[in-house]
């Protein structure tokens, strides 16, 4: 099987996981200097001079390969613009979401860029290794922000199962003893978001850093209201008054053929402004994402501290005498 990080060059099968709004260029530079790799979602730049800015200033500081999370659906206006600068600056890897990830693929082989996909469940995962995929991440239902409907456990082995590309688990991972595990189960590496929210690098604001350790696992609820799909947020009494269901307007809109292309963009943008203000202005209407992994979350640290937590506990469990497997929903 081939490793993450035998794939990459990098020390261990790591990615910091791009997260809308929170991921910035001193976490990945931290996380590359930590012996990971990571990635960014092009839509946390405004425009094409920032996206490129941040581009250059992590290849500055490391030459160590990091990654970009492009929405490749048509809730993303920006998609060709920015597809166009990443294969330009030749980034080393990028992570497809919430659409065909056909153009990228075909776009980015000749370059030698390599393209990790999101799936959720083995129909689209058989879809995209017919496309050309470099790899899957594997979107369980104990990710942040757009979960899946599969444990970790059940992904990872249906995946394993029936393809043939290397599998990056998504959702659920926290410690060195999650990532062993999800190792042993056959997945060449995790993509890890949550427990770095509230590092010391991110700008958000103080109170989301603080809910990040205010709240735990069973304060996590699924949301449709925000993105027009599945997403996971803290839930903050706010939460609870707007509820967590789409309006019979939106599945109107959602479900009619015509309007459904339009209505997704506006869904989407209207919830991705309403985090934008939830993130970087604490007022009581806040929508705050993460995922089950916050239980982690005690302090706020940097990424290099958390990093190395993971890394030794992992080193550390690895060196071990084997454990019988065991599954985790």
């Amino acid at each position: 099987m081939t490793t993450l990080d035998k794939l990459l060059g990098i020390r261990y099968p790591i990615i910091l996981a791009p997260m809308f709004l929170i991921s910035n260029s001193r976490m990945i530079i931290a996380a590359l200097r930590s012996g990971v790799t990571a990635a960014f979602p092009a839509l946390n730049y405004r425009t094409d001079e920032e996206l490129r800015a941040a581009i250059r200033e992590i290849r500055h500081a490391s030459d160590k390969p990091f990654g970009v999370n492009l929405i490749v659906n048509r809730s993303n206006p920006k998609y060709k613009s920015q597809l166009k600068t990443l294969l330009e600056l030749k980034i080393d890897f990028i992570i497809t979401s919430l659409g065909s990830p056909q153009e990228v693929i075909e776009q980015c082989k000749p370059l030698g860029i390599k393209v990790f996909c999101d799936v959720v469940d083995l129909k689209y995962a058989k879809k995209v290794e017919a496309l050309g995929a470099d790899a899957l991440i594997a979107v369980n239902n104990r990710a942040g922000g757009h979960a899946g409907a599969i444990s970790p456990y059940d992904l990872v082995t249906l995946l394993k199962n029936n393809c043939s590309i290397p599998i990056i688990s998504a959702g659920g991972v926290a410690t060195g003893k999650d990532l062993k595990q999800v190792l042993d189960w056959g997945a060449a590496g995790a993509s890890i978001g949550t427990i770095f929210i509230a590092c010391e690098e991110s700008d958000i604001t103080p109170e989301y850093k603080q809910a990040m350790i205010d709240y735990g696992e069973k304060d996590i609820v699924m949301t449709t209201k925000l993105s027009g799909s599945p997403l996971t947020v803290i839930n903050t009494p706010y939460v609870q008054q707007l509820g967590t269901k789409a309006n019979l307007l939106e599945l109107i809109l959602n479900n009619n053929k015509t309007l459904k292309k339009y209505a997704k963009m506006l869904i989407a943008f209207r919830g991705m402004k309403a985090v934008e203000k939830a993130a970087f202005g604490a007022t009581y209407k806040t929508v705050w994402c993460a995922g089950p992994a916050i239980e982690h979350v005690k302090r706020v640290q940097p990424i290099a501290d958390i990093i190395n937590t993971i890394t030794r506990q992992f080193d550390d469990v690895s060196n071990e005498a084997p454990n019988v497997l065991h599954r985790k929903s």
